[in-house]
């Protein structure tokens, strides 16, 4: 049976993409050593979700391993030989903010660890799509030179610029900007991704994503927008808004709909290829919108503080363009916006909260 690989398997994409390839009929083997509990603290902790899956899931086996580790990356890749169809790398250090208190880990995962992965697959299955979850943080601070326009709960771009109808495109430049390290870390694996397809003919594909959700997201202050702002509001812990007044916007592409577009491209792969991937227009919002429809949801009000200090290399706008991909993969639409996916994460995230006591 054919296998897939899946890096990060106890994360929200991870795990995601273990359920649904599993009812896809593949055998699925998951690599997670928790580094989100290491990163963020114990609430950020997949252990409980390796456990549900190892649990509900049969075939699946998750092996702790580091992805750092390049021997042992190069046997388990040798280990399943040409069986391996699929590998979905959603491995990585997710924070801008976590990155600068220590670059040199940041880098070792996010290049180094990709690398690992890449020439594992080159020479040991070398025909398997590879998958990358890669970020629009490798555009820096690019998107806040757009023309953009203040309105009363969020910015905007001009009506008249060609991202406004649609989002921003694969045309915007990575150079002249502020990425953040662990932008420039994930830029570094983009590109090699790129190159392992242009240089030796791999199926690669670098997925651009915007902000990520869904009811398994370990949301921590430092990673997972929606999952923590809900988890702020159900729980009474104070939340803080930086900079841009609060009106800086998202888009969210609930994992449900990323692995319809995954898996479009395993069934027709072709070599590096690259794609912005979000919600679009429809799955946005800000941060102050975010709030109001949290707050809706969940019954009472959140404990909120705003600070003037924008994070490094943050986005005032971003929404991604998903037309390119959808030429490609016109199967693909996005089928879940932010109202349900903070309804999802209340019912489903909010009762594993309560059982450990929030």
């Amino acid at each position: 049976m054919s296998i897939a690989l899946v890096t990060g398997g106890g994360g929200l994409v991870g795990s995601e993409a273990v359920e649904f390839l599993s009812r896809q009929g593949l055998n699925v083997v998951g690599i997670e050593n928790d580094m989100r509990a290491s990163y963020f603290g114990a609430e950020a902790s997949v252990a409980w979700r390796v456990g549900e899956l190892e649990r509900s899931r049969q075939g699946f086996r998750c092996l702790s391993l580091d992805i750092r580790d390049r021997d042992g990356i190069d046997r388990l890749v040798k280990d399943l030989g040409q069986d391996l169809s699929l590998v979905v790398h959603a491995a990585a250090q997710p924070s801008h903010d976590w990155a600068a208190s220590d670059p040199a880990t940041d880098f070792a995962v996010n290049a180094g660890g990709t690398q690992n992965l890449l020439e594992a697959v080159r020479h040991h299955a070398p025909e398997a799509a590879f998958v990358y979850l890669s970020t629009n943080k490798l555009y820096g601070d690019t998107p806040n030179r757009l023309p953009l326009v203040e309105r009363e709960t969020r910015w905007e771009v001009a009506d008249d610029h060609p991202f406004a109808a649609h989002g921003i495109d694969e045309s915007m430049s990575i150079d002249q900007t502020t990425h953040s390290l662990f932008g420039v870390s994930k830029l570094a694996a983009d590109l090699m991704v790129q190159e392992y397809g242009r240089y030796f003919g791999m199926n690669t594909v670098c997925l651009r994503c915007g902000c990520l959700t869904g009811g398994a997201h370990a949301g921590a202050e430092q990673h997972g927008f929606l999952s923590y702002l809900m988890r702020c509001t159900l729980s009474g812990k104070p939340y803080v808004v930086h900079g841009y007044k609060g009106k800086q916007v998202r888009d969210n592409l609930h994992v449900g709909d990323l692995m319809q577009a995954i898996w479009a491209y395993a069934e027709k792969p072709a070599p590096a290829k690259v794609y912005n991937m979000g919600g679009g227009c429809g799955a946005s919002c800000s941060i102050l919108e975010a709030i109001a429809l949290s707050e809706q949801i969940a019954g009472r009000n959140l404990a909120w503080r705003y600070s003037d200090e924008n994070r490094v290399g943050d986005h005032i706008w971003w929404i991604s363009d998903t037309g390119r991909f959808r030429a490609d993969y016109p199967t693909f639409s996005v089928t879940r916006d932010v109202e349900w996916t903070l309804n999802e994460i209340r019912d489903t995230a909010g009762r594993r909260w309560s059982s450990e006591g929030r």
